[in-house]
Order: C-alpha cells, then structure tokens, then sequence
C-alpha cells in the first residue's frame, strides 16, 4: 500500500469538522472535486469507507473515525516538524559552538552572551575554550562553528575573517615595583617575566616586540591562562605582556599596576566561520551579535 497522503487527512479531517465536502473545500481552497478525490483515494488505499454520505451532514464510518484521530495527531506533528525546521533555518532556535579564548570569554564575552539571551532565548551558545589555531582547524574540520581568533591567521578556504576587536596591550607590574611611566622592552627585560606558553598567538606577538628591540629575553615561567598569569603578579612572581580587555580591569586585580608599553603593542581578534550560506540561522544570529559588540569601525586593522 502507498504512503498516506497528508493532504488527503487534512481533508477528511476538515470534512468531519464541518460536516460538508463544500465547506471543507472552502476552507481548504480546493474545487470540490479535488476533495471528493481525496476522501475516494482513501478509501480505495485502506479498503473501506471513511465517511457517510446522503445525509444533511457527512458523518465518519467507525473506520473513518480512527483514522481522523490518528490523522489529527500525524497532522500536528507534520506542522510541528515545518514549525521547528522554520525556526532553525529564521536562527530562532539552535545550538552554536563558539570556540575562544580565556581572557575574551572572562571580559569580554558575558555581555555577549548576556544579549543573545535576552533576543535569542531559545539558542544555546556552546562555549569552548581554544587557542586561536584549535580553532581554526575545528573550523575547518565543521566541528565548530564561531572562532575568536587572534590576527593575522592565513587564508583558509571556506572560511571567513571579519576584524573584531583591537585592545592595547599592557605591562601588568607587582604593585610594590617601582615603575616609569611607560615601559619599554629594555626596561621590562631586566625584570622576571611571566609569558603565555610558546605555543600561543600571545607568546609571538609579546616575542616580536622584544626582537624588534632587538631583545630575546628569558622567562620565569609560561601558562596559557591569563587569569592565572595575573594571581602570580600580584603575587611579585614577576611582570607580564597581556592585552587590556576591558577599562576597568586594572581595578579587579589588586597588588597589580598596569602600565602602557613604549613602542605600543595591541592585539587584534577576528571573528571566524565559514560564509554565510554555509551556516545555520543561530549561526547567523550570534555573528549579528558580536557585531553588535564590535570595537568601532576598521577594528582590528
């Protein structure tokens, strides 16, 4: 036996709520003839008839009267699979992976995620915590979908690169150190240093400031966690190039002075996913939104 025909329950189920093939093909937008078809394809599909006819209303056999319960419910859940792909593809609904580091997601990232919440409810944004290469493999891999990453990162096919934020990077000083006004590499040189690890965008770009002085200095210690790197300047375990990500920072962490570098120093972070016709509409929304949160026209250039 062939599939039952969707259309074919709708109109019966309309012809048992109005009681007449008339109405229900006015309700339907159909020709009368259209849903006499309907109803006589069904019956011929299931071998027995569905509905009385010659009376002033059309009543379902017992027959036809199982097949509209079952077809009410075969009806609601067709409109709720339309209804629930509608609201994946319009981004009302989903789930986005967005990978990023620590320190945007301590400073930056919660009033992100506090907007989404407020206008995209019913979207769950995964946070993962990545180094700016982790996540550019994931997205080229398409196991995730959103990646802040540091700039400049090569061109990767499929993917796009929209400049995000650029935020001046700074001296971060034991509190009982004295300090000049702006600190440059020969001065911060001679000093205990605390560096990201080797393996970050962070350790290269602070690295390059230093050659450019024509330095090479040693470090006491490395760690990819920026948070953790400050607990051991404030401790006097030594001083640390990290970005200021957010104006009032400097009054989180006591027992630490935060002081501009001379020459300046920033980092740039760009947002990362694959084009446009290529992800979903929570996707979509969560990339509308970081824009939202863009650091002025030109960012990161």
């Amino acid at each position: 036996m062939r599939e039952l025909n969707l259309d074919q329950l709708r109109t019966l189920v309309a012809i048992t709520d109005l009681g007449t093939f008339s109405a229900a093909a006015r309700a339907l937008h159909l020709a009368q003839p259209t849903v006499s078809l309907h109803v006589s394809e069904l019956e011929s599909r299931l071998g027995a008839p569905l509905v009385l006819r010659g009376g002033r209303k059309v009543e379902p056999t017992a027959a036809g009267a199982v097949l509209v319960r079952r077809a009410r419910q075969l009806l609601r859940d067709a409109d709720d699979a339309v209804d629930a792909v509608q609201r994946h593809v319009e981004g009302r609904t989903g789930r986005v992976r967005l990978g990023s580091s620590t320190g945007v997601l301590v400073y930056l990232l919660p009033e992100v995620l506090k907007a989404m919440e407020r206008a995209h409810p019913n979207i769950d944004v995964e946070v993962n915590i990545l180094g700016s290469g982790e996540a550019m493999e994931r997205l080229a891999q398409g196991t995730l979908d959103v990646g802040l990453v540091a700039s400049p990162q090569l061109p990767r096919p499929g993917l796009v690169m929209t400049p995000w934020r650029s935020d001046p990077m700074m001296a971060y000083v034991p509190q009982h150190w004295p300090v000049p006004k702006r600190i440059t590499p020969q001065w911060l040189a001679a000093r205990p240093l605390i560096f990201n690890d080797a393996t970050t965008h962070m350790y290269h770009l602070t690295m390059a400031w230093f050659a450019n002085a024509g330095l090479s200095p040693r470090t006491r210690i490395e760690l990819n966690y920026n948070e953790a790197m400050k607990s051991l300047v404030a401790a006097g375990y030594g001083a640390a190039v990290l970005p200021l990500e957010h104006p009032g920072e400097p009054l989180v962490h006591q027992g630490i002075q935060v002081v501009p570098l001379k020459p300046l120093l920033t980092r740039h972070t760009l947002v990362a996913h694959r084009a446009l016709e290529a992800v979903d509409g929570a996707t979509r929304n969560l990339l509308k939104t970081l824009m939202e949160f863009r650091q002025g026209p030109g960012a990161g250039k």
